[in-house]
């Protein structure tokens, strides 16, 4: 079975992807969320044209030959447009076969645990754990992430005494018994990351994502070897060789992929095992309710090294209005906490009918 046509869905904001193969099978895809206009067209200049005409079982090394037609172009957008053929030939290979990629991937269906992630810096502490113990109480949440510091903020606040106030105010409002998480979007400088560690350690609070510039390896390495609790990142990060560097230089705990950023789950797998090697948890980055956090939810239902809950944007159409309307049905619903990937067939969604009629269309074929 080879790839006979490629086609785009797009926006300035996302971008889904249709694969044809020669026996008239499709599945669906998406390309990175943001500058997703450029992200295709990326992916009809180079990537279509190297994978029309492959197998479809040959994914992995058609991903490694674009690569390397494609080697003068490392890096972002390169991979954001990979994410598109990759995650699309997953769906086409669990629809031919009638199972969900989960299930290709040699795990299965079922409930994956969720935190509830907040994207808001511009949200006082008070009004911050008010929406959490609401969200507690309808959907079941047991974990919370916030954001503390301004994103790569040079050591600066949101405003002046955010991070001292909303730590304490959060993490007593949600009380004991429930996982505590806090994101610092590469803000500080090693040693005011060990100071606001050392307050998210009397506070509870187990998790601290990206404490310094995520660039800056050795910086975040300082920053774990200080504090007890754990230090994750990752989520910029596109090339294996900066996975290398950071497991090397023992910088995190936990790491934290994104799938779409990293060119699919091909390549996510990768740093996986790379992971598992080491002993580390994986904890994808999923900040959004495009396709990313359905896909992440089958790969943690299948590799052994998951981390112990998946990232669930609590964000709605005041500040993601793109991402209204993109699915049929509710493939995101939370009960007791926890999300369900189904036994439905490939990603087990279907894209809006509605939606693709009024993106940009575009197709590459042989």
């Amino acid at each position: 079975m080879k790839i006979a046509k490629l086609e785009t869905f797009g926006t300035a904001d996302v971008c889904f992807v249709r694969v044809t193969a020669d026996t008239g099978e499709t599945g669906w895809g998406q390309c990175s969320t943001y500058m997703a206009d450029i992200t295709a067209e990326v992916f009809h200049r180079q990537v279509a044209p190297h994978a029309l005409g492959t197998r479809v079982e040959d994914l992995e090394d058609t991903l490694r030959l674009i690569y390397e037609r494609e080697h003068k172009f490392p890096g972002s957008y390169l991979r954001r447009a990979q994410a598109g053929l990759d995650t699309a030939v997953w769906d086409l290979m669990g629809r031919v076969q009638g199972k969900p990629v989960a299930e290709l991937l040699g795990g299965s269906a079922g409930r994956v645990r969720a935190y509830a992630s907040s994207m808001k810096r511009d949200i006082t502490p008070e009004d911050e754990a008010a929406r959490f113990l609401r969200l507690r109480d309808a959907h079941g949440f047991t974990a919370f992430k916030w954001r503390v510091g301004a994103e790569c903020g040079r050591d600066r606040d949101e405003w002046p005494g955010r991070t001292e106030a909303v730590i304490p105010v959060v993490s007593k409002a949600l009380g004991d018994g429930v996982d505590k998480l806090v994101d610092g979007n590469s803000c500080y400088s090693p040693a005011k990351a060990i100071e606001v560690g050392r307050m998210l350690e009397d506070h509870g609070i187990g998790h601290f994502e990206e404490p310094c510039p995520y660039w800056e390896v050795d910086q975040t390495a300082e920053v774990r070897r200080a504090l007890k609790i754990d230090v994750a990142g990752g989520e910029q990060d596109c090339e294996l060789t900066a996975w290398q560097l950071a497991i090397e230089h023992g910088a995190v705990d936990i790491l934290q992929p994104d799938i779409m950023y990293m060119g699919g789950i091909c390549r996510t797998l990768e740093v996986c095992r790379m992971g598992h090697a080491a002993g580390l948890a994986v904890t994808p980055h999923a900040a959004n309710l495009g396709l990313v956090t359905l896909c992440t939810m089958h790969l943690l239902r299948a590799i052994p090294n998951a981390g112990k809950y998946l990232e669930f944007s609590i964000e709605g159409p005041d500040y993601y209005p793109w991402q209204e309307g993109l699915f049929l049905g509710d493939p995101y619903r939370i009960e007791d906490g926890h999300a369900t990937v189904t036994d439905a067939p490939g990603w087990g969604v279907e894209v809006n009918p509605e939606w693709l009629a009024a993106a940009r269309h575009r197709v590459s074929e042989r």
